[in-house]
């Protein structure tokens, strides 16, 4: 090529918009590293976003860009501080808590722990569906709910229309849809409620894409408060694979409680944060709705509510399972529908299994995402070498979230146990302190009969042995 070729090619316009537009990826690609590395990140999370920016540019970028976002300080002033607002009068003493764990929530910017409560388990999705009804049936001020799937099937519409019968008799019904998981129901579907009177909020819309957030941060907190002074909380989605009035043989295995007392007042406020946040409406409202009747006492087990996620300054979801591990003496149970640990969580339960602990997993044999069941085998082979057994539920689906350490402390919600819960999604979970209500969630976790014991030692395939390796180096981006 000539000198004059070259000349060319550098300095006219197509050549210079070419120059100009290497010199601009280069210095974004540089920007969102440098943004990358001060973010805090699991280590593994920060190397797989590494890898895609720099040697894949041209995807890595646009994806990051819609999809890297994690903790957004506009977003954590937006919505507020959320452990601003606990009932001082129930307020309670964490010396007599598993205080390590309570310490630790507390310390990582979660909710105080508090008294005063009542709480019931719903083991089945049946259970569920007739709880969530008998209490939308029973409101007499407020019903405040939201989920991350609100399916067009026959659970759906049947909610549907007692929240559009209860807004039409004069309770103030507000409903909060994950724009993304309820992306087929948030509009039309859900219009009778909007003309009763009721309102339809919509989390972080898609579509058009705004520049509220990140694409990639979904809510995926399942939350229904009655009255302020009723909740339920769980891992079940409105859909009817997850609950229904009568038996269905897919539906999916999962876990849920009714909380009544001051940890329902908590609980709503969680809910008007995010309200506020997905409609610009002030918070005054929904929260005097939600506490019409204050923070009445009603049992006697001592809960702490942990809500996590890019609105929360720090990782207290994560902290508090860490913390829960450390604190284990005799048994650590785990229930997940996908298992995709960073590597203190996964680090800690092999230390715990090799110094003595039981340490139990239990993931559905097959669960409805292949990519985590294959992400997952890599971390489930370390944890057998070390001692620990894990459990591969045979029925249908496992979607229940649950975690119990000795008979001190147990975790339920809506929080996997993989990256995505721990770090980007927007989760609630409760952690409860007293031993009857303990009990009552190992009992649950050791009742799941129908499970096989992995073996330690499985043959992998050339073609299995490169699918888990390429899923387990994704594994941080699902």
């Amino acid at each position: 090529m000539s000198t004059f070729s070259l000349y060319i090619d550098r300095f006219v316009p197509g050549g210079l918009l070419a120059h100009v537009a290497a010199i601009a990826g280069f210095l974004l690609a540089f920007f969102l590293v440098a943004r990358l590395m001060s973010e805090r990140r699991a280590p593994a999370n920060t190397f797989a976003w590494l890898l895609v920016i720099v040697f894949i540019p041209w995807l890595g970028v646009p994806l990051y860009l819609l999809l890297g976002g994690r903790k957004l300080r506009q977003l954590a002033r937006n919505k507020g501080v959320l452990p601003a607002a606990v009932p001082a009068m129930c307020v309670i003493d964490t010396g007599s808590l598993c205080q390590p764990v309570a310490n630790t929530v507390l310390g990582a910017g979660g909710f105080a722990p508090v008294g005063g409560n009542r709480v019931r388990f719903l083991p089945t999705g049946e259970e569920d569906f007739a709880e969530l009804e008998r209490q939308i049936l029973a409101a007499k001020h407020s019903i405040h709910l939201t989920t991350f799937i609100l399916s067009r099937d026959a659970t759906g519409r049947r909610i549907v229309e007692l929240l559009t019968q209860r807004a039409r008799e004069g309770v103030k019904v507000r409903l909060l849809l994950d724009a993304l998981g309820s992306f087929m129901s948030s509009r039309g579907f859900v219009e009778p409620l909007r003309k009763a009177g009721g309102e339809v909020g919509r989390f972080m819309p898609v579509l058009p894409f705004t520049s509220r957030g990140s694409a990639n941060l979904r809510s995926h907190r399942k939350i229904a408060i009655f009255d302020g002074t009723t909740a339920m909380i769980g891992g079940r989605n409105i859909a009817v694979e997850y609950m229904g009035p009568t038996p269905f043989a897919k539906r999916w295995r999962d876990f849920g409680a009714v909380i009544e007392g001051p940890a329902a007042v908590v609980l709503g406020e969680v809910f008007v944060a995010d309200w506020s946040f997905a409609t610009r409406q002030p918070q005054g409202g929904a929260r005097a709705d939600a506490q019409a009747e204050g923070a009445p006492i009603r049992g006697a087990c001592d809960l702490q509510v942990v809500a996590s996620g890019p609105d929360v300054p720090g990782d207290p979801l994560y902290e508090g399972v860490i913390a829960m591990i450390q604190a284990a003496e005799r048994d650590i149970w785990i229930v997940t529908p996908y298992f995709i640990p960073d590597e203190v969580i996964q680090r800690s339960l092999i230390v715990k299994a090799r110094a003595g602990c039981r340490v139990t997993l239990i993931v559905p044999a097959r669960s409805n995402h292949p990519v985590t069941d294959y992400a997952r085998r890599a971390y489930t082979r370390e944890l057998l070498r070390a001692g620990c057994r894990v459990l591969l539920y045979q029925g249908t689906m496992l979607h229940a979230k649950a975690i119990a350490i000795d008979d001190r402390v147990a975790l339920v919600g809506s929080p996997n146990c993989d990256l995505r819960s721990l770090f980007v999604n927007f989760e609630i979970g409760v952690l409860l302190y007293s031993r009857q209500e303990v009990q009552a969630v190992t009992a649950w976790i050791a009742d799941l009969e129908k499970a096989t014991t992995l073996p330690p030692n499985q043959r992998r395939s050339v073609v299995h042995s490169i699918m888990e390796d390429v899923c387990r180096l994704l594994a941080p981006l699902l």
